[in-house]
C-alpha cells in the first residue's frame, strides 16, 4: 500500500508539473518577457554601495595552533569584516569554490525588506549556490548596529564560514549613546571550534538508535578567530584544571625551537601562539588610558553559551542585536549564539609597578558542564610598563548558575524616551498566538528536536520560489499548516515518551497574512532524560521582535498573559528560552517573504529545531525575485520559462 501511495503521489506531482509547463509554453511571447528580471538594486535608488567579491573555498588554517581543513573566504579565516553605513547597499558576489557542496550566506540581523531572496537560507529563501557557480547578494544595511554573517547550508557555520558585519549610523540618525564614548570602537567576535570536521559531526547526529553520536563540547573558544588549544595564555588555576586536568600555561620558552622551524611555522602555523606569523597569536587590544570605548560583541558559536568579563573593568550595556537598550552596568555579560551587544568600557586604571596596565579578557562556557578552557585576550593600556598581565585570568561564573543568567537577561529593557523606537502594538490588536513546545524525541530511530510534535525537514525547492510560482502543492506538504500548539495535558516536566508524544518529520509552514500581529510562546520542556532541559537561543529572520516576558514552568495564558511587559520590552532578533521555562515574543508580519525561525545552536537546527513563516502570500508575486535564486527542485524541473502565478485575493487576518 505504501508503494502504491507513493506512486500515485509522484504521478500527481508530474501531472501538475506537466500542466504548468504546458501553460508556460503556451503563453504568448509577451508573457515570457514579463518574467521577473534579475535582482534589481534594492533600497533607496542608486545611492552608495559596498561592492565585494568573495571566493569561498576550503583552506588549511590553525585557529587554535592545530591545523585543520575549514571553510574560508578569499583564503583567510574569519571572513572579512564588512563595515557599512545605514542605508547603504551591500553587494557581495559569492563564488562557490567548494568542490563538493553548495553554500549560502546569511546576513544575521539584516531584515531584508523587499529582498527576501538575499536572506541566505538554503531551501527557504534561495537555492544553494552550486559548486563552481556564483550568486550576488544585494541588500540594504537597513539599521545601525552590531551584526555578523555566516553560512546557512548544512553545518558550514561550524566549519568557519562567518565574519563581522558592522553598520554605522548616519549623522541624521546618530545612535543615542554615541556621545558617551570618545576612545573608538573594538570588535569582538566569539565562536567555538571543533577538531572533528562538520561532516563527521553531521554523520554522528544522523546515526540511528544507539549509534547516535552527539558532537560533544568544543575543543577551543575563539576570540576574533584565534584561540589556544590545550593551554591558556595566563596562569592556570585549580578551577581551570577542573575543566581539563591536563591544562597548562602556553609558555614561550619551550616554543623557541619550534619557532626556528620556519617551514612548520609559516606553512602550518602550528608552532604556538607566540611565534611570528602564527594564526593563533594572542588577540591584544591596545587602548589609551582615560577613555571610554565601545566594544561590539557578537557570538556565532556552534553550541556554547558564553560569559565575557574584562579584569578590573565594568561593562555598561547599551545595545542588543542592533537596538538601543536602557543602559545598565555589570561585571560580566552572558551571550548566547546569535546574540550581539555593545558595551561601554572606561580605561580608568593607573598603571603601577605592582599593577600593570594590561588586563585579561576572559571568555568561558555557561549553561553546560564545561570541558573547554576559557579563551583569553589582552586589554593593554598604551602607557603600560608591561606587555602581559601578571595576574590569573578571572574565572567564569559557575556554569549551572541559571539564576545569574536570568538576572542579566531580565535587565535588558528598551531605551526610555527613545524617539526612534516603536513600542509594541497593544494586545487587543493581536491576530494570532502560536505556542511552540521544544522537545527532544525519536523519529524513525533518529534522535531529533521537534516543535509541537514536528521535526522540521526542508524541501528541495525554496519556499519563496514555491509561493512565487504557485507550486506549493508539489514543492512541499501544503495540505495544512504546522501545528499551532500542543495538547493541553502535556506535562513539560516529563520526557516526551512518558507523555505518549510521538513526533514526525514535516516540511509544513505557518502562513501569516501581511500585517498580522503575532505572539509566539516558546515553551521549554524535559528532553529524553527526566529533569534535563537546556537553554535555547531562538533567532527570527527578517524581523526584530519585542521580548514580552520570561517565566518558569509551563506557560499559563490565563495567569501569565496579563503579566507580560508591553511598556518597555526590548527589541531583539535572538532570544533565549531557559531550561524548563518559557519566553514570549511579539512581531508584526509586515515583511513579505519566507523566513526561518530556529534555534541558533547549529546541531539543534540540523536535527529539526525550527519553523518557517510565510508572510504576505498575496504580495509575494509582487516581488522581483531573481530567477537564478530559485531554479532548483520542482521549479527547475517544471521549466525555465515559468512566470509567477496570478496574484490571489488577500486572505483575511485570523480572528484574535
Amino acid at each position: 500500500m505504501a508503494k502504491s501511495h507513493t506512486s500515485d503521489h509522484l504521478a500527481a506531482v508530474h501531472l501538475v508539473l506537466c500542466c504548468t509547463l504546458l501553460v508556460a509554453l503556451a503563453a504568448p511571447a509577451t508573457a515570457a518577457a514579463s518574467a521577473p528580471a534579475p535582482a534589481p538594486a534594492p533600497g533607496p535608488g542608486p545611492g552608495p554601495a559596498k561592492n565585494m567579491t568573495w571566493d569561498v573555498e576550503y583552506i588549511l588554517w590553525a585557529p587554535d595552533c592545530q591545523q585543520r581543513v575549514m571553510v574560508g573566504i578569499n583564503g583567510r579565516f574569519p571572513g572579512p569584516t564588512i563595515t557599512a553605513r545605514a542605508g547603504e547597499v551591500v553587494r557581495v558576489t559569492v563564488n562557490n569554490k567548494l568542490q563538493t557542496e553548495g553554500l549560502v550566506v546569511h546576513w544575521h540581523g539584516m531584515r531584508q525588506v523587499g529582498t527576501p531572496w538575499a536572506d541566505g537560507t538554503a531551501s527557504i529563501s534561495q537555492c544553494a549556490i552550486s559548486p563552481g557557480d556564483s550568486f550576488t547578494y544585494e541588500f540594504v544595511a537597513d539599521k545601525p548596529g552590531t551584526f555578523f554573517y555566516h553560512g546557512h547550508f548544512g553545518m558550514q557555520r561550524a566549519a568557519g564560514l562567518y565574519g563581522s558585519l558592522i553598520v554605522e549610523a548616519t549623522a541624521e540618525q546618530d545612535e543615542p549613546y554615541r556621545k558617551d564614548y570618545d576612545g573608538g570602537e573594538l570588535s569582538v567576535l566569539l565562536s567555538d571550534w571543533y577538531h572533528e570536521n562538520v561532516y563527521a559531526q553531521a554523520a554522528g547526529l544522523e546515526r540511528k538508535d544507539k549509534h547516535f553520536e552527539w558532537i560533544g563540547e568544543p575543543q577551543t573558544i575563539l576570540i576574533n578567530g584565534r584561540g589556544q588549544y590545550d593551554c591558556m595564555l595566563g596562569k592556570v588555576t585549580n578551577y581551570h584544571r577542573g575543566i581539563d586536568r591536563y591544562a597548562k600555561t602556553c609558555v614561550r620558552g619551550k616554543e623557541a625551537k619550534l619557532c626556528r622551524d620556519e617551514e612548520r611555522c609559516l606553512r602550518r602555523s602550528e608552532c604556538g601562539p607566540y611565534c611570528p606569523e602564527s594564526q593563533c597569536a594572542p588577540v591584544v587590544f591596545d587602548v589609551e588610558p582615560g577613555k571610554t570605548y565601545r566594544l561590539r560583541i557578537a557570538s556565532t558559536t556552534t553550541l556554547s553559551a558564553l560569559n565575557l568579563q574584562i579584569e578590573g573593568h565594568s561593562l555598561t550595556v547599551v545595545e542588543a542585536d542592533g537596538n538601543p537598550v536602557e543602559p545598565f552596568t555589570v561585571k560580566d555579560i552572558d551571550i548566547y549564539s546569535g546574540e550581539s551587544y555593545s558595551v561601554l568600557l572606561t580605561t580608568n586604571h593607573t598603571p603601577t609597578f605592582y599593577r600593570p596596565g594590561a588586563f585579561w579578557i576572559s571568555v568561558g562556557v555557561r549553561g553546560r558542564h564545561p570541558k573547554t578552557l576559557p579563551a583569553t585576550a589582552v586589554l593593554r593600556y598604551t602607557n603600560s610598563r608591561f606587555q602581559w598581565p601578571g595576574s590569573v585570568p578571572p574565572a567564569t561564573p559557575a556554569w549551572d548558575d541559571i539564576q545569574r543568567s536570568k538576572s542579566f537577561t531580565y535587565r535588558i529593557k528598551a531605551l526610555k524616551n527613545n524617539a526612534a523606537a516603536t513600542p509594541p502594538p497593544k494586545s487587543a490588536a493581536l491576530n494570532r498566538t502560536i505556542v511552540m513546545l521544544n522537545t527532544q524525541t525519536m523519529v524513525g530511530g533518529h534522535v531529533r528536536w521537534a516543535i509541537n510534535n514536528v521535526s522540521l525537514t526542508l524541501p528541495a525547492t525554496p519556499y519563496l520560489g514555491a509561493y512565487f510560482y504557485s507550486l506549493q502543492g508539489s514543492a512541499f506538504d501544503a495540505k495544512g499548516e504546522a501545528p499551532n500548539g500542543f495538547p493541553d495535558g502535556y506535562n513539560v516536566s516529563m520526557p516526551p515518551g512518558k507523555n505518549g508524544y510521538k513526533a514526525r518529520l514535516s516540511d509544513r509552514v505557518y502562513e501569516l497574512p501581511h500585517g498580522a500581529l503575532v505572539d509566539v510562546v516558546l515553551q521549554n520542556a524535559d528532553m529524553m532524560r527526566e529533569n534535563t532541559s537546556e537553554s535555547h537561543p531562538w533567532h527570527l529572520h527578517g524581523h526584530d521582535f519585542w521580548v514580552l516576558g520570561y517565566g518558569d514552568g509551563q506557560y499559563d495564558a490565563g495567569k501569565d498573559f496579563g503579566k507580560l511587559n508591553t511598556d518597555d520590552p526590548p527589541l531583539r532578533n535572538t532570544v533565549v528560552v531557559f531550561p524548563h521555562g518559557w519566553t514570549v515574543l511579539r512581531f508584526m508580519a509586515d515583511n513579505t517573504g519566507a523566513w526561518a525561525f530556529h534555534c541558533h545552536i547549529e546541531p539543534h537546527l540540523h536535527m529539526g529545531m525550527g519553523a518557517v513563516f510565510i508572510e504576505g502570500i498575496e504580495k509575494i508575486r509582487e516581488l522581483d525575485v531573481p530567477r537564478e535564486a530559485m531554479m532548483c527542485g520542482v521549479i527547475r524541473t517544471a521549466a525555465a520559462v515559468l512566470t509567477p502565478a496570478t496574484p490571489r485575493s488577500p486572505a483575511p487576518a485570523p480572528a484574535p
